[in-house]
């Protein structure tokens, strides 16, 4: 075997090593690491044949890259906030290490590079373990301002890292890992840091937040302004809702992604003309290896300038290692391999930044390079460029369906179409424009009304087509990872192979497939999944309540969580996909406790992912209002329900009959399991008032084992006394938001419960709750205990 063989083993097996990292529940100890490696390098001194030469680089390789990962994380992870400094009033020094942007509740949300904490003399020990250098802060009130001194001091209140955690859905604190921020929190007080330098970071963050500042300004009139920044200089701030909704209907957010299609653009313009001007030099001058090396000088330069005005982020960078990586293999005239390059610029990627393999950009960036690479170096006939572009678009389409499958997400079919059409269009006429018209207003500042109607011109073709094409319904539903990856195989066999009978035969089955799954609908029918043993789901919801209950075949789901308009939705983020993940396709009874906002967000959103039967809550006219008209016609009194049957569960409404509206108008549901005789009690938000009124109503009757959801989130106008004696909980649930600033569940709460003998769960810190009822017995299973390292493991409360 040849060196070159092995090296490309050996950088195999760093990216299998930092790859693999992730999947572990706990992160390794580095001693533990460098002690592994000693025996595959052993065993590479040691080795005879070429067969056991190669499996010791690989091992070593891999731990290699695990340590390397591991290293990296590890520091990261003890640059996290001390628990005994969360809720303090602290105060830090530092700069703005992002851009400004505007957020909920008037806000205003930034990152901020922390330079010198200035601790308290009682938490003067914290200094002698490492402290954030990163945190993600938001400034409320009526001063907050984007336009803010680059360089601060701060006075803020912060709290770990910290989101929601269910089987399925975006993770905030995965998020937050990534970002490299060691605590999150809010500014009391904001005061300019005039007497410290500002050094390389902080000058590169002023000069790019003062060319957001410019360009936002020059570009404000502009129709699609948000668009023209997002490609222009990477800012994505000024992006509303409806444009999200479009990108994501249409699969086209990587358009406005600075990756490695605009900045290979960048690099194909500039080598263009810098190659250009180089030919019209005497040719002894410029020799042909000169050349090469001029403009693969200019393309770096040009793609390196690109990025840092893009912002310099994560896709960025990677997108310029691979830029130049290609530049360096194409230009040098290199006899580097295609694959070879591009595992070249995986390693440098890993080893520049081990946190990547948790991007779903980066596997799907590198998913589409390879098989792009794939295609057009082992295609037998070369293609022309409308048929190249063609051949692309299956060939990406087919491969990343099984990527975004793994990933959680789903394929959008429309998207072929879309980019059939966007990706020509930005990259032959809307990033030229962008490009001539950004150095017009340069040189230029008297043409910007000029360059604000190209822009429209070209960005008004792109949005329209995106728009109407989003407007198209048209979903298929995922055959499953085996056959999508059979599909795959099949797909570059007939892209690749110039056999026209197997590639008719491919187009026709993949025509009674799509017609077929047309006519079929998405949905293959309305029936759920069915359990062996009833289950109830709590979900992580943040400051809010949604529970999930099933048994057999028929599902019923109370309250569904917050909602804030293009912030977030419990329904989108939490539901959907757990529902669907669980083989849920029908709600048979939906339970709506009342019309308050954290229990009743996102209604319309489920009803149109979700065939829903009847519809029972505390608040009817309330609630009805939250629906459109033919759906607020079926919703049913919690107060005029009787016991029904759901399974092997039985299920009894309760509502206070001198209650109209609000907390107290709760619709409390009572679910019984006679098979393992179990008491589930679900009372909303009620108060102490009703907590007797509900208690006198539902006597005496024992239960061998009861669950009860603490009343309001656990807030001290709950729990009563008379209300913990009458149900004495075996498990008693809080679903609140970790240190919200309600500060549900009220510590005296707590004590209440505890004192009873409860076993007490909270969302907050155990994520989302799994109770089995089994005959004799509950099992619980916590979300968090089913997570990587770097998500934190429950906490008791």
């Amino acid at each position: 075997m040849s060196g070159s063989f092995m090296a490309r083993i050996g950088l195999v097996g760093f990216a299998c090593g930092v790859i693999l990292l992730y999947s572990l529940a706990v992160l390794p100890p580095l001693p533990g690491l460098i002690s592994a490696m000693v025996i595959p390098f052993l065993g590479l001194v040691r080795a005879n044949s070429p067969v056991s030469r190669a499996v010791a680089i690989l091992g070593t390789a891999v731990i290699a890259g695990m340590l390397w990962a591991a290293w990296h994380a590890d520091v990261r992870q003890q640059a996290t906030l001390p628990a005994n400094l969360e809720g303090e009033l602290l105060e830090v020094s530092g700069h703005v290490c992002d851009v400004p942007s505007t957020g909920s509740f008037n806000s205003v949300r930034f990152a901020f590079c922390v330079e010198q904490w200035h601790l308290p003399a009682q938490f003067a020990a914290a200094d002698l373990q490492p402290l954030p250098q990163k945190l993600r802060l938001a400034w409320y009130g009526e001063a907050a301002t984007t336009r803010i001194p680059q360089r601060l001091k701060l006075k803020v209140v912060l709290k770990r890292p910290h989101g929601s955690v269910n089987p399925l859905g975006f993770r905030y604190e995965s998020w937050l890992f990534r970002k490299g921020f060691g605590a999150t929190g809010t500014i009391r007080d904001l005061y300019p840091d005039r007497y410290s330098d500002c050094g390389l970071g902080c000058r590169y963050h002023r000069w790019r937040n003062s060319l957001v500042d410019a360009v936002s300004e020059r570009l404000s009139e502009a129709e699609h302004f948000p668009l023209i920044t997002s490609l222009m200089i990477g800012y994505r701030g000024y992006m509303e809702p409806r444009h999200w909704e479009v990108l994501k209907a249409t699969g086209t957010i990587h358009l406005v992604a600075i990756s490695g299609l605009h900045l290979g653009l960048i690099a194909a313009g500039a080598g263009f003309v810098c190659r250009r001007i180089l030919l019209c030099l005497p040719q002894r001058l410029v020799s042909p290896g000169r050349l090469r090396g001029y403009v693969f000088i200019a393309v770096s330069l040009a793609s390196l300038a690109y990025a840092l005005a893009a912002g310099f982020s994560v896709p960025t960078r990677r997108a310029l290692i691979m830029v130049i990586i290609a530049g360096w293999c194409l230009l040098g005239a290199r006899k580097t391999g295609a694959f070879t390059g591009l595992l070249g610029a995986l390693v440098l990627v890993l080893v520049n930044d081990p946190f990547s393999p948790l991007d779903q950009g980066f596997w799907l960036s590198f998913g589409a390079v390879s098989v792009l690479v794939l295609l057009f170096s082992l295609r037998l006939r070369q293609a022309g460029w409308l048929q190249g572009l063609v051949l692309a678009q299956l060939a990406v389409f087919a491969a990343l369906w099984p990527i975004l499958e793994v990933l959680g997400q789903s394929q959008v079919v429309v998207g072929f179409v879309a980019n059939l059409f966007a990706i020509p269009w930005v990259s032959l006429v809307v990033m030229p424009v962008v490009v001539l018209g950004a150095l017009a207003m340069a040189i230029f500042p008297l043409l910007d009304d000029i360059v604000i109607k190209a822009f429209d011109l070209v960005f008004g073709v792109l949005w329209h087509g995106l728009d109407r094409l989003a407007d198209v319904e048209l979903a298929l539903p995922a055959p499953g990872l085996p056959a999508l990856v059979l599909m795959v195989v099949v797909v570059m066999v007939a892209l690749l192979v110039p056999f026209r009978g197997f590639r008719l035969a491919t187009a026709c089955l993949a025509v009674v497939w799509v017609t077929v799954s047309l006519v079929k609908g998405a949905p293959a029918g309305t029936a759920n999944s069915p359990v062996d043993d009833p289950e109830l789901w709590v979900w992580d919801v943040g400051q809010g309540l949604s529970v999930m209950v099933r048994d057999q075949g028929q599902v019923l789901v109370y309250d569904t969580g917050p909602a804030l308009e293009g912030v977030y939705s419990a329904v989108d983020s939490v539901l959907i996909p757990n529902l669907r993940a669980l083989g849920v396709a029908r709600i048979d009874t939906l339970v709506i406790s009342h019309g308050d906002g954290d229990h009743a967000g996102g209604l319309p959103l489920l009803f149109e992912h979700f065939e829903v039967g009847q519809v029972v809550t505390g608040e009817p006219e309330r609630v009805a209002g939250m629906l459109p008209g033919r759906l607020a016609k079926a919703i049913g009194s919690c107060a005029r329900q009787d016991v029904r049957t759901m399974g092997s569960l039985e299920l009894a409404f309760w509502r206070s009959p001198g209650e109209a509206e609000g907390n107290d108008a709760s619709c409390v549901l009572t679910i019984r399991s006679a098979t393992a005789d179990v008491e589930v009690v679900l009372p909303g938000d009620i108060t102490r008032r009703v907590e007797s009124q509900f208690t006198a109503d539902h006597g005496q009757d024992p239960s061998p084992f009861r669950v009860v959801l603490a009343p309001h989130h656990g807030s001290k106008t709950s729990s009563s006394e008379l209300w913990l004696k009458q149900m004495a909980p075996d498990i008693a649930v809080f679903s609140a938001g970790y240190r919200h600033r309600f500060g549900h569940p009220d510590p005296d709460v707590v004590d209440r419960y505890r004192a009873t003998g409860s076993r007490l769960l909270n969302t907050a810190t155990s994520g989302a709750l799994r109770l089995e009822m089994r005959p004799g017995k509950v099992a619980v299973t916590e979300a968090r205990m089913q997570t990587p390292f770097w998500i934190r493991k429950p906490e008791s409360r």
